[in-house]
C-alpha cells in the first residue's frame, strides 16, 4: 500500500479512537515500528491533533473535541461520488433540501480544470438510468426524521378523495423507480404498513402510544405485504421476460428457476387485482403459463378492456 493511501486510510481507522497504541498501527496496516512512527509524525503534520504519554505504558492520544480531518479521494472515489450525487437528480424529493446544481458547484471547486473538463465529458458521456417521477413528497425530510428518531407520529394520508388521520411509527424508506415509500407500524391497525411518501400531507409527533423497538418492528416486516386472504400465483415467462422482471418488480414477488424454467412466484392481496393484472399484461407473449385461473381471467377482462378502449379511439 502507497504510503499517501495508507495515510488516508489511517486517519478514518483513528477517527473514532481516544486512545491507539504503536502495535495497533503496525497490526493493522503489517508494517514496522520505525514506519509507525514516521506515519504518526506525518499525521501530526497534517493537521491530526495526536499527543503522546511517555512512560512504562505509554501510548498516543487524540484530542476529542476536534475537527474531522480532511480526507483524501483518489480520483477513481472521486468520480464515483460526483457521479453518485448526480444520481439524485432522479428524484423529484430528496429528504435533504437541497439543490443537486449548488452541490455540484461546490464539488467543482474542489477540482482542478483539468479534472473538471474530464468530468464534465464523463457526464455527457455516461448515462446512468432513473425514473424520474414528478411526485413532489415535500415531508420526506420530516419522514426520514421521525424514522430515526423512532418516533410515534400522526400522519394526514391522502388516498383517493379521503384523507385519513394514521397513528404510525416508521422504520424503513425506499425508493423504487423514482417514487418514495415509507414502512412503519399502523397503530390504528396492529400492523406494519406501506405508505406513499407524496401522500403523506402532514405530520406531527404523537404521545398516543409508546414506541416500539426497531428490531421488533424488522422482525414484524418478514410478513409485511401479506393479508390472510392473500392468493398465491405463480407465473412462468419465457428467459427474455427475465430482464423485465430485473426491470421492475415489487416486494410480493420473486423469480425463481426450475428446471431451466423461469417463473415468478409471489401473492397479491384483495384490492390489488388490476395491479397485477396491469403489470403481467405488460409481459406480453412473454409468458408461457398462470396460475391460478383466477389471475389468468384478471389479465384476460384487462386486456379485453384495454382492446375495447383503444378500439373506440
Amino acid at each position: 500500500m502507497r504510503k499517501s493511501t495508507r495515510l488516508n486510510d489511517m486517519m478514518i481507522f483513528l477517527n473514532d479512537k481516544s486512545y491507539f497504541n504503536l502495535k495497533d498501527i503496525m497490526q493493522e496496516y503489517g508494517i514496522s515500528k520505525s514506519t509507525a512512527i514516521r506515519d504518526i509524525q506525518s499525521l501530526e503534520e497534517i493537521g491530526m491533533p495526536i499527543f503522546s504519554e511517555t512512560g512504562r505504558n505509554g501510548r498516543y492520544g487524540i484530542l476529542k473535541n476536534r475537527l474531522l480531518s480532511p480526507i483524501i479521494f483518489t480520483v477513481d472515489e472521486m468520480y464515483a461520488l460526483y457521479f453518485a450525487m448526480l444520481t439524485l437528480n432522479a428524484y423529484e424529493s430528496t429528504p435533504f433540501h437541497l439543490s443537486i446544481e449548488k452541490l455540484k458547484k461546490k464539488f467543482e471547486t474542489c477540482l482542478s480544470d483539468e479534472l473538471i473538463k474530464t468530468i464534465n465529458k464523463m457526464e455527457h458521456t455516461l448515462s446512468l438510468e432513473g425514473t424520474k417521477h414528478y411526485n413532489s413528497s415535500p415531508l420526506l425530510k420530516d419522514i426520514l426524521e421521525m424514522a430515526v428518531k423512532d418516533t410515534v407520529c400522526c400522519i394526514s394520508y391522502k388516498k383517493g378523495e379521503f384523507v385519513s388521520e394514521v397513528q404510525v411509527q416508521f422504520f424503513n424508506i425506499s425508493s423504487s423507480f423514482g417514487q418514495w415509500y415509507v414502512t412503519g407500524f399502523n397503530y390504528d391497525r396492529q400492523r406494519v404498513q406501506v405508505f406513499r411518501c407524496d401522500k403523506i400531507i402532514d405530520i406531527s409527533e404523537s404521545e398516543c402510544y409508546i414506541p416500539k423497538p426497531r428490531q421488533e418492528l424488522l422482525n414484524r416486516s418478514t410478513n409485511i405485504f401479506k393479508s390472510e386472504n392473500a392468493t398465491d400465483f405463480e407465473v412462468q415467462i419465457l428467459d427474455k421476460g427475465v430482464d423485465l422482471f430485473y426491470k421492475e418488480n415489487y416486494p410480493s414477488m420473486e423469480l425463481v428457476k426450475y428446471d431451466g424454467q423461469y417463473k415468478i412466484k409471489g401473492f397479491y392481496n384483495v384490492g390489488e387485482e388490476r395491479f397485477i393484472a396491469d403489470y403481467f399484461l405488460s409481459y406480453g407473449k412473454l409468458i408461457k403459463s398462470i396460475y391460478p385461473e383466477h389471475l389468468k381471467k384478471l389479465i384476460s377482462k384487462r386486456a379485453k378492456e384495454l382492446y375495447q378502449y383503444y378500439d373506440n379511439l
